[in-house]
């Protein structure tokens, strides 16, 4: 008998590794065992995934095929039990939010924080050196370097981390875990004293503010010993919060990509020559270190845009257009990382431009320490020191204007660039095969004119004869300009949207991680009002969230900035580019034009 089960109500799924159900639908089951109030299974689509597990009912039916294995069969079930749904109770269509489920299982595979970072596949430059070793620190279960809550640390955990729970149900809020919309907490749910009460928890454990330890350290759960070294400090500009700028700022230059082999020529890769200025020393450095570096910085830096790097290739690593596409986009990351006053002086960054290449001991202990950095997560908010005294304190309601402002301007600049871009790349790919092609034709038209003047033998025609022949030459060299002008403005132009377009991306993660510490403030403001949270411990929630709020606007503040001075420089060099392209075009055709005056 296979394990079957019908859904009672609609369900939409919106996190990784969920699926959606249809009322009445039919599912296969993994196991008949609930895991934190979710079930296991495989939809009429041929889904497999997720759902909350009051919203089906368990049938048993005969069936053609055994049921999938169940993945989860040996987690053990933690959590609250999530009761029935009571028979009268049919909620609409519609999917709950989803603070009304309970997290998904410890141990189910969801994708990193921030979502866009993947590490490297093995289709670019893979991870086989000798000081790449088959265990890292970063990999073992509880490392600190871990992309992933603890989430079986609930009531502990190694030292320097922080606690993700240590309450039971109600802490939950006002719905009991798995429940639809509208049923009834379960008895005793709200019963706590005025005196306990607390800011309740996202039950979204895919959360971007929990993943990222937002949500613990507003919660005043983080804990750890900050150095002075590891201190980031916010300051007041003349436009507000800004990060506090590098002391000792420095550039990198990338060049000279070369291939290299390594096992007697069985591996080839590609090494870029870095050059920081602050020590002149050059190092050698492969696609994948550039692709470790990012993925330490994008996991400890929640609220910091680290710039994305140019997308990997798994065939053509090796062609010369490419090799020379992936410089150009190296070198803004590079720049870009150099000019931020809070990456430029991370560790992992400063290890990765200074490390030598040949000493491997070296490169192994470097990373290792990056890989064990303890001030990640909600210790990371720890390491942010902000401005105080009269005047520093930042009025909420005005912080959340100015972050819904932003994120109405990224939203239009998202759109923009892409558009841009398409019309540049459109435009590009015209110049290259259009416009050269109907140049070229021009030029072959004028040439065969010239040809069949050239049957004419006498004397005074020879000139004409000639200029037509050498206007047939200066049309087909236009063409050639025309296809070789997209490398000189418009490239350079994609290059940088496609940058920015991986800040806009980021940016939807930073202000949500805003977002919620602002909504766990508002929530204490609530119960002090209704006398259910002492004042002192909202104001350390307050607190907690202006230090989120001053990050927030310093990196926004810093983008601006940076936006700024790159798209002047961007244009001013797409113009410039544009005048000397119609110049060389202008050279030619007066080149040809004085061919005449001697006819």
């Amino acid at each position: 008998m296979a394990l079957r089960a019908r859904a009672l109500y609609d369900f939409r799924s919106e996190n990784p590794g969920e699926i959606s159900l249809r009322e009445h639908e039919v599912l296969s089951l993994c196991s008949e065992q609930d895991i934190e109030g979710w079930l296991e299974g495989v939809n009429s689509r041929g889904d497999r995934g997720l759902f909350p597990a009051s919203y089906v009912q368990v049938i048993r039916a005969p069936a053609a095929e055994p049921p999938p294995p169940a993945r989860y069969a040996n987690v053990p079930v933690g959590g609250f039990e999530p009761l029935p749904p009571p028979a009268a109770f049919k909620p609409a269509a519609q999917q709950p939010p989803p603070e009304s489920f309970p997290p998904p299982p410890a141990g189910y595979p969801f994708p990193p924080y921030g979502g866009s970072y993947q590490p490297s596949q093995g289709s670019d430059d893979d991870w086989d050196d000798d000081w790449d070793d088959s265990s890292t620190v970063a990999d073992e279960p509880g490392a600190l370097g871990s992309s992933y809550p603890d989430y079986e640390a609930a009531g502990g955990g190694a030292p320097g981390r922080y606690r993700l729970s240590t309450r039971s149900e109600p802490s939950l809020g006002p719905r009991g875990a798995g429940h639809p919309p509208g049923h009834p907490h379960p008895p005793g749910g709200g019963g706590a004293a005025k005196s306990s009460a607390t800011v309740s928890r996202n039950l979204n454990r895919f959360s971007t503010f929990v993943k990222s330890g937002g949500e613990a350290f507003v919660l005043g759960e983080a804990s750890g010993f900050v150095k002075d070294g590891d201190k980031l400090c916010v300051v007041l500009g003349p436009r507000g919060p800004e990060w506090q700028e590098n002391p000792y700022p420095f550039q990198c230059s990338i060049e000279d990509p070369t291939k290299q082999t390594k096992f007697k020529g069985m591996k080839s890769y590609i090494a870029y020559k870095l050059v920081p200025s602050h020590t002149g020393q050059q190092v050698h450095r492969r696609y994948k270190h550039f692709d470790w570096l990012y993925g330490r910085l994008a996991e400890k830096f929640p609220v910091i845009s680290v710039p994305h790097l140019p997308e990997k290739q798994a065939t053509g690593r090796f062609e010369e257009d490419f090799i020379s596409k992936r410089r150009k986009g190296l070198a803004w990351w590079m720049d870009h990382m150099c000019s931020h006053p809070v990456l430029a002086q991370c560790d992992a960054f400063q290890h990765f431009l200074t490390c030598p290449s040949t000493d491997e001991k070296a490169w192994k202990q470097g990373k290792r320490k990056a890989e064990k950095d303890e001030m990640v997560g909600a210790n990371f908010f720890l390491t942010i020191s902000v401005p105080t005294g009269p005047g520093a304190s930042l009025d909420l309601q005005e912080v959340e204007s100015q972050v819904d402002g932003f994120k109405a301007f990224t939203k239009k600049m998202d759109e923009s660039a892409l558009q841009l871009n398409h019309t540049a790349n459109e435009f590009a790919r015209k110049q290259v095969t259009g416009f050269k092609k109907e140049y070229q034709k021009v030029g072959h038209s004028f040439k065969c004119l010239s040809q069949a003047f050239e049957l004419d033998q006498q004397a005074f025609s020879a000139g004409l004869n000639q200029a037509i022949a050498f206007t047939a030459e200066a049309y087909d060299a236009i063409g050639d300009l025309f296809a070789d002008q997209p490398r000189q403005d418009l490239d350079p132009v994609m290059d940088l949207l496609a940058l920015y377009q991986g800040h806009l991306a980021n940016f939807p993660d930073i202000i949500h991680v805003q977002k919620g510490a602002l909504t766990k403030v508002k929530e204490s403001k609530r119960h002090v009002e209704e006398g259910k949270m002492e004042l002192q411990k909202a104001e350390g929630i307050q607190e907690r969230c202006n230090i989120i709020s001053f990050a927030t606007l310093a990196e926004i503040n810093h983008f601006h900035k940076i936006r700024v001075r790159d798209f002047k420089s961007q244009m001013q060099h797409f113009l410039q580019q544009q005048i000397l392209f119609f110049q060389k075009v202008t050279q030619k055709l007066e080149e040809a034009l004085h061919k005449y005056d001697s006819v």
